[in-house]
């Protein structure tokens, strides 16, 4: 038995206290809504050097994210588009909100993230949106970068 088994007295040695410090927080949100009776979902998603990624399409719940690799291009409805970079987290509504892009933002290294959903029952995950949406929404995009 080793001196970290026991304390000298014979007994068992206090709990060590070091999975305190292995802990990082990377996001902490409140999302605007769990669908009642939602299932979760996690996926690792990998996007090739330069892939566009995904085409515009919005999830049934809150999605959470964190880049693996790489840098993927982020786009939310109302949102401009920013970059997300390895050791970062996203996180979007879900709902209504279209996801325009999570494409990589780099045309030199892999593009590699997890996300997990909180999906409502007999919904898919994922559903794409039409052109005819994208354009009637439109006013709701952010500017886009020159």
């Amino acid at each position: 038995m080793s001196d970290s088994d026991q304390d000298s007295g014979g007994g068992p040695a206090p709990r060590s206290t070091a999975w305190q410090k292995a802990l990082t927080v990377v996001q902490e949100v409140r999302p605007p809504f769990i669908p009642a009776g939602a299932h979760a979902m996690t996926i690792v998603v990998e996007h090739p050097p330069g892939s566009p990624g995904t085409p515009p399409h919005r999830h049934s719940g809150p999605a959470f994210g964190y880049v693996i690799e790489g840098e993927m291009r982020l786009e939310l409805e109302g949102d401009p588009e920013r970059i997300v970079r390895a050791g970062e987290a996203f996180w979007e509504p879900g709902g209504d909100v279209i996801h325009y892009q999570d494409g990589n933002a780099r045309d030199d290294v892999p593009l590699r993230f997890t996300v997990t959903m909180l999906c409502e029952p007999d919904r898919p995950m994922l559903v794409l949106v039409e052109e005819e949406e994208l354009a009637r929404r439109r006013h709701l995009r952010a500017p886009r970068p020159s």
